[in-house]
């Protein structure tokens, strides 16, 4: 991004800084606001004497608070433009030697996870979490089932939907992922069946592979669920469990309807499948309309609800959630305690001060994602006319297919051109349980406005390169997901 931020609007986000020495604090207040995203990157700061007359200081105090910036790498002095704020380490400190194993430079665009950057107040919430720590450094620090304190916070989250949860409901664990992997330890036997939508989540595939389970899949077409197509499936197969995600699916984006929902769960419900319900995307609803009811709320006794802050917060803090019914929760519990001892204290305290503010917080993130994939669509349907999608009411991908008259080498053939263009995207056959959907692709909208644009440059020059003649092959070298 590129702009500027007036003093006035700079000095009402800054104005409670510690005052001893004033300089020192007012770095300390811009490096936070910077690192917390309240205050963009790539942004020119007032002039000195602009902000000390906002701020009530001398120009001293801000001419020293800038250059402590520039020293830590929160900005950067520009020769007769101003300072600009920045984030030290640049796009590569951002990017993880496993999932991105073959990129060798700063210029890349990694669309290849569907996780967002943490919103404005995640380090607010960590420094003001600090607080709180003292009261449990004289207990030994372990909470199988989570802090009461955010088992009571995630309760009220689906309160608020209508559906009555008690805490004692609430296994807090290290994500939605680590959650599938409880809940299949505890619940499945070897080889037996479980239901899964195709094309899904790789990484929940691959975790009910590991703990035995057979795959029944289900087609997931890019308008929704075939409801007659379960029905039978369920009736022939009568899996042990079906992990479903109603709300805003991975990878299509497709959100389940109230009538939808309560057709499915009685389908499970004659055949005694448990219901395994991802809601990691239930709060990224973009257009403002009412959500569905959440799926448990038609079948209570036989859903288990898996939740994270991962999407609707931010994944580095780790935490996530199940939800079950009470007669379900020991066996829950035996299988955690199996494979950890419990989520990390100080995490658990940050979400639960998160969660206190959730509306807040949720709603600046919907605000920035609906930014993001609103200019991720008009680039696309401009520099790619010829591919397809649905705009999402949610979620934070579209799912794009492309034409059928230029399907040389596929999806897999464009995602090996485009990394060596410098952009990152998911080709749809990792999305299937066998393959296929190679006509297809999947472009998060989570990353700002202008690397989203630059991402649609480089895929339109790799599409221009695999529709004009072969490909050279990558070798069939993988990569692991994670969202």
């Amino acid at each position: 991004m590129t702009g500027s931020i007036a003093a006035a609007r700079l000095a009402s986000l800054a104005g409670d800084f510690d005052r001893q020495p004033a300089y020192a604090g007012l770095a300390d207040e811009l490096r936070m606001l910077i690192g917390d995203g309240r205050v963009d990157t790539d942004l020119r700061l007032p002039s000195e004497r602009d902000l000390s007359v906002a701020l009530g200081v001398s120009r001293t105090t801000v001419s020293r608070a800038y250059a402590s910036l520039v020293e830590s790498g929160f900005a950067v002095a520009r020769q007769g433009s101003g300072t600009y704020t920045r984030v030290p380490g640049g796009r590569r400190q951002a990017l993880d030697r496993t999932l991105t194993p073959h990129i060798g430079n700063d210029d890349v665009v990694d669309l290849s996870c569907a996780a967002p950057s943490a919103p404005p107040g995640i380090a607010a919430a960590y420094a003001d979490a600090v607080q709180d720590l003292p009261l449990y450094l004289g207990g030994h620090g372990y909470f199988p089932t989570g802090l009461p304190a955010l088992q009571e916070a995630v309760a009220e989250t689906y309160d608020a939907r209508g559906l009555t949860t008690e805490p004692e409901q609430i296994l807090v664990v290290p994500g939605a992922l680590s959650a599938l992997m409880i809940v299949a330890q505890a619940l499945v036997g070897p080889r037996e069946r479980v239901l899964v939508e195709s094309p899904g989540y790789p990484n929940a595939h691959a975790a009910l592979r590991r703990a035995g389970a057979r795959h029944v899949a289900v087609p997931m077409d890019v308008d929704g669920w075939d409801l007659d197509a379960v029905g039978r499936v369920v009736r022939d197969a009568r899996p042990r469990l079906a992990y479903l995600i109603p709300d805003f699916q991975n990878p299509t984006g497709n959100l389940m309807s109230n009538a939808e929902r309560e057709q499915y769960a009685a389908i499970l419900r004659r055949a005694g499948t448990v219901a395994v319900v991802d809601e990691s995307h239930a709060q990224l609803r973009l257009d403002g309309r009412p959500m569905p009811r959440p799926f448990a709320s038609y079948a209570p006794e036989t859903t288990i609800t898996l939740g994270s802050a991962s999407k609707s917060l931010w994944g580095g803090l780790r935490v996530g959630w199940i939800r079950c019914p009470a007669d379900v929760t020991e066996r829950l519990v035996g299988a955690r305690v199996a494979l950890d001892l419990g989520s990390p204290v100080y995490e658990q305290l940050v979400t639960a001060r998160l969660l206190e503010r959730r509306e807040e917080h949720w709603t600046n993130h919907r605000a920035r994602l609906r930014v993001q994939r609103d200019a991720l669509a008009a680039e696309i349907s401009e520099r790619l006319p010829d591919w397809r999608f649905r705009l999402p009411r949610g979620g934070l991908s579209l799912w794009c297919e492309l034409p059928p008259s230029a399907r040389r080498g596929g999806a897999a053939a464009l995602a090996t051109e485009a990394e060596r263009q410098g952009v990152m995207v998911s080709p749809g056959p990792v999305f299937g349980i066998d393959g296929g959907f190679d006509s297809f692709v999947r472009i998060p909208f989570t990353r700002p406005e202008d690397e989203l644009r630059d991402a649609v440059d480089r895929l339109a020059a790799a599409w221009v390169a695999v529709r004009s003649g072969p490909t050279r092959s990558d070798g069939g070298r993988s990569r692991v997901m994670v969202a």
